[in-house]
This record gives C-alpha cells, sequence and structure tokens, in this order.
C-alpha cells in the first residue's frame, strides 16, 4: 500500500463523516463514554470496530498477539483498570478469532526467541486441557478448539482482577467470550458463565 494513500483516504472520510454531520468531530472530541472493552487479536485481518459494527466512541479497544491478558502484562491490566475504573464500561469481551498465527505457533515445537515467553501462557493453556485437546485427532479442529479455550482461560483472567470483581459488586458488570469466524465473518458467542466461573474462583483469588 502507498502510504500517501493513507491520507487521500483520511481526507475522504473526513469529507464523508461532515457531509451527514458539521459536528461530528466537535461532538467526537468531547471525551468517550464506552460500555464495551474489547480485548482482541492483533491480527491484522480482524478489526474490532468493523466487525462489530459500531462505531467511534462505543467500545474502548486493547489488541495483542493471541488476544493474551496475562497478570504480569501491564498494558492490559493498566486497560482493563482504565476501563473499568475510569470509563466504567459494563461489559468486557474477550474476542479470538480462528486460525490464528499466536494459537498455531503455541502448538509447535519451535524457538521463536522474544515470542517464546508470550507464546508460553498459551501453551500454559494447552497444558491445562490437554487430555480435551489430545483426544481431538483432527489437527484443525484441535486447533479451533484451543482458540476457544484459550478465550476461555483469558476470560477467567480477566474475572481474577480485583477491578472487574469490585465492579460486579458494584454495577454487575459481565465478561464475554467471543470467537470470529474467518472464513464466515460471523461472531461466535462461547455463552462463557461469567457468575459460575467468578463464584468458582473467588475462594482462592478473591481480592475485594
Amino acid at each position: 500500500m502507498d502510504i500517501q494513500q493513507i491520507f487521500k483516504n483520511n481526507k475522504a472520510w473526513v469529507d464523508q463523516k461532515l457531509s451527514t454531520d458539521k459536528d461530528y468531530f466537535e461532538n467526537l472530541a468531547k471525551g468517550q463514554t464506552p460500555n464495551i472493552l474489547y480485548i482482541g487479536c492483533s491480527d491484522s485481518r480482524v478489526t474490532a470496530e468493523e466487525l462489530m459494527g459500531v462505531s467511534p466512541g462505543d467500545a474502548f479497544v486493547h489488541r495483542n498477539i493471541a488476544n493474551m491478558v496475562p497478570n504480569t502484562d501491564l498494558s492490559s491490566m493498566s486497560v482493563i483498570d482504565y476501563a473499568v475504573m475510569h470509563l466504567k464500561v459494563n461489559h468486557i469481551v474477550v474476542c479470538g478469532h480462528y486460525y490464528c498465527g499466536g494459537v498455531k505457533a503455541a502448538m509447535q515445537s519451535a524457538d521463536l526467541g522474544i515470542l517464546n515467553p508470550w507464546l508460553r501462557n498459551i501453551r500454559d493453556v494447552y497444558r491445562i486441557h490437554r487430555d480435551e485437546l489430545n483426544a481431538i485427532e483432527d489437527e484443525d479442529a484441535k486447533y479451533k478448539r484451543l482458540v476457544e479455550l484459550n478465550v476461555q482461560e483469558q476470560c477467567i483472567n480477566v474475572i481474577k482482577t480485583a477491578e472487574v470483581q469490585q465492579a460486579y459488586i458494584d454495577r454487575g458488570i459481565r465478561v464475554h467470550g467471543w470467537v470470529f469466524d474467518i472464513h464466515s465473518g460471523k461472531l461466535i458467542d462461547l455463552n462463557i458463565d461469567f457468575e459460575s466461573i467468578l463464584k468458582g474462583i473467588m475462594e482462592i483469588y478473591r481480592l475485594t
């Protein structure tokens, strides 16, 4: 892509917005009140606002390789803190996608240098669910299932945070696990049982 084309695209986008609402950017500059924190993958094919059909200001977005929420990652922890405690979002979505390169890399035995510590978090998901995954003979089906299980475990990591536990008490915040099917374009709700997970981890992870 020609980098200069991006600026032409931007001008066309600005003109289109102003043609329908002359105050669009003035109103956008007043602040943000998103209701959703979206945690997704950095994959260039998976754009958060577009696949959800929402506009700027509707979702606070954090993306990284394989939509991970490790408690040692100050970036994701800071995003959760800001979104929950300051923006007061009522929903947190962890969205993975089938044919995720990060998940695929974690399934293989290879030294990937600086990526090793990050991918180990996904390998830990595999270890936790080893019996279920090893029982799946079809590699494609196993790959997809690990994507789903990774989303589930990252939802659990979100629920472990003090901010989310307190926000559940204060205003009933919810955590959702989704998968984007790149072949069909459809969002799949994994129907994460938020309250059951919360109840199950509170004996060990209660922070409020």
